[in-house]
C-alpha cells in the first residue's frame, strides 16, 4: 500500500504524541489507535499501517538481548544496564540468557545493533583466517 507524504507526516506526528519522556507509552497508542479507528479519516488504513510500523521500530529499538557463557551477578547485570541506558536511552526491556554454547564473553543486541564479544565467535574468526 503506497503512503502519501502527508500520511507520514500525520503518522509521525502520532507516533511522537505517543511518546512520554522519549518512551513510548502504550495507552497513548492505543487511544490513538481507537481514535481513528472510531473517526475513520480519509487514508486511515495507511495512516494506521505506518503507526504499527513506527511503533514495530520503537519496540525493537528498546528490545536487548544479552547471552553469557556463564550466570551473570545481580551487580553485572545492573552495571550492564546502566550502560546501555546511558547509551540507548530510558525504558528497555532486557532479556537475559545463559548459552555454555559461547564458552566466554558476552553478546548484546540492541534493535539492529550487535556487540559480540564472545570465545565463540573470536575463535571462529581465527578459524576463518586460516
Amino acid at each position: 500500500m503506497k503512503i502519501s507524504k502527508q500520511e507520514q507526516r500525520e503518522a509521525r506526528q502520532l507516533f511522537r504524541i505517543c511518546l512520554v519522556n522519549g518512551v513510548l507509552d502504550e495507552g497513548r497508542v492505543r487511544q490513538a489507535v481507537s481514535l481513528l479507528v472510531e473517526t475513520k479519516p480519509r487514508g486511515y488504513l495507511a495512516l494506521l499501517t505506518r503507526l504499527h510500523r513506527l511503533v514495530q521500530l520503537d519496540v525493537a529499538k528498546r528490545t536487548v538481548r544479552v547471552e553469557d557463557a556463564v550466570e551473570l551477578s545481580p551487580a553485572q547485570l545492573a552495571a550492564i544496564k546502566a550502560r546501555l541506558e546511558q547509551r540507548y536511552g530510558p525504558g528497555l526491556e532486557i532479556n537475559y540468557s545463559t548459552n555454555p554454547a559461547l564458552i566466554g564473553g558476552l553478546r548484546i543486541q540492541v534493535g539492529s545493533d550487535l556487540y559480540d564479544g564472545t570465545v565463540k565467535t573470536r575463535l571462529e574468526k581465527l578459524q576463518q583466517s586460516f
